[in-house]
């Protein structure tokens, strides 16, 4: 078994802890010369990009309903300050960096998180589901990824099944961060709206698009290991020029996540030695 922590043996410290580590966390960006998007244009720019949307109550995650309803609350005081923000070329979105203080003046209800391994309810719980949603757009773009961290532990199933596996990006202040940088001549934009059932979101562009991008699994496996069940998941993406459809494809990465309920009947699950 692991030896605890420090803030687990002694859990007083751990407010301490993290006031720490967002001090860090925001002096390292505030010394680290990158120009951090935070322009905002009321009208959108004119060439659209790429949309998607994400449903935002999952009545399959098995916990108090209450908590995917709070979850939302937690979604539209974090979109807001990401609304419509401009991504200049040479500038760097930082998820943090705009969303630090979005609960400052009406507060953040408890979500969803996962702390030490487990499934709590925790104040701004949820905000993940704003970050997948973004690194999704973000793979539909030329954009340049700087960091994305995927979850360690996928504890029910998507919302929509539709998604490549291994495309979620998890976030977590003063540790984790979502970034993307703009190395083209190009100007783009976020923009993020809400439905009684979805969050949407649309990127746009003040150039017309010159290619198109398709986001698909090389690959996915199922592997147990060490009475875990673990998904290997291989991301790829095709991009194809709009003059002329020349298509070149590319791997992104490898993503590998712990599963943290029952797959399917019917699933293929190697041994980690036939892997």
């Amino acid at each position: 078994m692991p030896a605890k922590r420090l803030t687990q043996r002694f859990p007083f410290l751990l407010p301490l802890r993290r006031l720490q580590r967002k001090f860090c966390f925001y002096l390292q960006m505030a010394l680290d010369r990158n120009h951090y998007a935070r322009t905002k244009e009321p009208s959108p720019l004119p060439y659209a990009v790429f949309s998607a949307k994400s449903g935002m109550i999952n009545p399959h995650s098995g916990y108090d309903i209450r908590y995917q309803y709070n979850k939302v609350h937690n979604l539209k005081l974090a979109a807001a300050p990401i609304h419509r923000v401009l991504i200049r070329p040479g500038e760097t979105f930082s998820f943090w960096m705009l969303v630090r203080g979005a609960d400052r003046h009406q507060r953040y209800l408890d979500g969803l998180n996962l702390e030490n391994g487990k499934i709590v309810g925790s104040y701004g719980g949820g905000l993940c589901q704003l970050s997948n949603l973004l690194f999704w757009l973000f793979l539909h773009t030329p954009l340049t990824v700087v960091e994305r961290h995927g979850h360690r532990v996928e504890s029910f199933p998507s919302t929509d099944e539709q998604l490549p596996a291994g495309t979620d990006a998890t976030i977590h202040e003063g540790w984790l961060d979502l970034k993307v940088r703009n190395d083209t001549e190009a100007c783009y934009q976020i923009l993020l709206s809400f439905t009684d059932t979805d969050l949407c979101g649309s990127i746009h562009c003040d150039e017309p698009a010159q290619y198109r991008y398709e986001v698909y699994n090389g690959s996915v496996l199922y592997i147990r290991s060490q009475s875990k069940t673990l998904q290997r998941a291989q991301v790829c993406r095709r991009c194809i020029r709009l003059s002329d459809g020349e298509a070149q494809d590319e791997i992104l990465y490898e993503n590998q996540c712990e599963i943290g309920y029952p797959l399917p009947e019917g699933t293929v699950i190697a041994e980690e030695e036939e892997v």
